[in-house]
């Protein structure tokens, strides 16, 4: 498995929102093989971001969950993720806040449930504590939404 076209197109994407990197994202993506659920996976969840509308950037979010459901625990030891469950926190994080965002309140709770499940799995500092930060904040707006209801 070449990581390195992913790794670049995904270099780019971690820059902001743009044009050049969201092709660049899609030529991988297009040029995948269906069965390599790990780098669609990655793919996915960054193609999620360079999306101009909420319906495809859930399409996308909901699409990196799905390839990461047939990951086995060192897929993605290769771009330094050395348990694959340490990725889970981040495609629900992303999804639930989607959820949030649409009106689909339950949804986004319960996708806050299930980054909760994994998030011991983070290490404290760094990328760990940002996204557990995120969790934390997506549950806030979650419980803030359903009292206003």
């Amino acid at each position: 498995m070449n990581w390195e076209p992913v790794l670049e197109a995904v270099g780019q994407a971690v820059n902001g929102r743009s044009g050049t990197a969201k092709a660049a994202l899609e030529k991988c993506w297009d040029e995948m093989v269906e069965q390599d659920h790990a780098q669609r996976c990655v793919l996915a969840h960054y193609l999620a971001d360079q999306q101009e509308d909420l319906e495809s950037e859930t399409r996308w979010d909901e699409q990196a969950l799905t390839e990461f459901a047939h990951l086995r625990d060192d897929d993605l030891a290769a771009i330094g993720v050395s348990s694959t469950a340490g990725f889970a926190p981040s495609l629900h994080l992303n999804l639930g806040d989607d959820y949030l965002r649409a009106g689909r309140v339950q949804d986004a709770k319960d996708q806050v449930a299930r980054a909760q499940q994994s998030v011991a799995l983070l290490p404290e500092q760094g990328y760990g504590a940002m996204i557990r930060d995120g969790v934390r904040r997506l549950q806030a707006r979650v419980e803030a939404t359903k009292a206003e209801r």
